[in-house]
């Protein structure tokens, strides 16, 4: 029964990991709901790495070309895309660094506040605000930048507030910052590699403290799978519905399962 809750979180991780619903939250709140024993951080943690493949498959040629493209410019290649390329994984590093600081100087108290479902519905509550300021901002041909990739960088960093999409602020922040919606979503979801990867190193010796029976080892399978499946899905729809300027419509949820989650607290 624990491996099919296991699923069944994976697949809301998946699901809400791209969706700007905050996928922490939900997590949360899914736990809460099904009373799941699972592994509480590190359990949060494989499930993103599920939603790591799924980034990687559906961006897998922006990857390779920013992977090839130190070396290829190192070779002295005048080529205006591998350019590109290089300056996205420079902008990818400069993104990183606020998320860096963060888990290496809160990771204590990072455990703390996911326990609580308080901070989770006011967080969905500043997440569905944000979404449904989207509509209002205007797009205007600004392109990255060191400075405004360390901006979104910080966005993402304070997604680790439960409730907080960490897709919805870095693209919000991007909109904010004048960028081409498009190019906000896209850089948001390939920004995401290194801060998951980075929380799987930081928690992989817990994982191996905690996961210590072969049910827990299938659980953080199960739910690491079913999020890879579910996150791929996430990520066309959500590109789809940026590119109609639709992310209001996230808005509205997260404001009606706060409101519901903080009436239900309170009384």
């Amino acid at each position: 029964m624990e491996i099919l809750k296991a699923a069944v979180l994976g697949i809301i991780q998946g699901a809400t990991e791209f969706l700007p619903v905050s996928s922490s939250g939900h997590l949360v709140l899914g736990s809460k709901i099904m009373n799941f024993q699972g592994q509480g951080v590190v359990f949060d943690v494989f499930v993103h790495l599920g939603t790591l493949f799924a980034v990687v498959l559906v961006f897998r040629n922006e990857l390779m070309a920013m992977i090839k493209s130190p070396f290829q410019m190192a070779a002295g290649t005048r080529d205006q895309e591998v350019r590109a390329s290089f300056l996205w994984a420079i902008y990818v590093c400069v993104a990183t660094i606020p998320v860096v600081i963060i888990g290496l100087f809160l990771n204590d108290s990072i455990d703390q506040i996911f326990e609580s479902e308080l901070i989770v519905y006011c967080g969905l509550a500043l997440t569905g605000m944000i979404m449904l300021l989207t509509q209002f901002l205007p797009e205007r041909g600004k392109t990255l930048s060191h400075s405004n990739a360390f901006l979104i960088g910080i966005g993402q960093a304070m997604a680790i507030m439960p409730g907080l999409s960490r897709s919805g602020s870095t693209i919000f922040t991007g909109m904010a910052l004048g960028l081409n919606r498009e190019v906000a979503a896209r850089f948001a979801f390939i920004m995401s590699v290194p801060a998951i990867l980075g929380a799987v190193v930081l928690k992989s010796g817990e994982l191996l403290q905690a996961a210590n029976s072969t049910d827990s080892l299938l659980a953080i399978g199960a739910g690491t799978v079913m999020s890879a499946i579910s996150g791929y899905f996430a990520i066309v729809l959500l590109l789809d519905i940026v590119k109609k300027n639709r992310l209001q419509w996230f808005g509205y949820y997260c404001l009606l399962i706060s409101s519901i989650g903080l009436v239900s607290y309170c009384f």
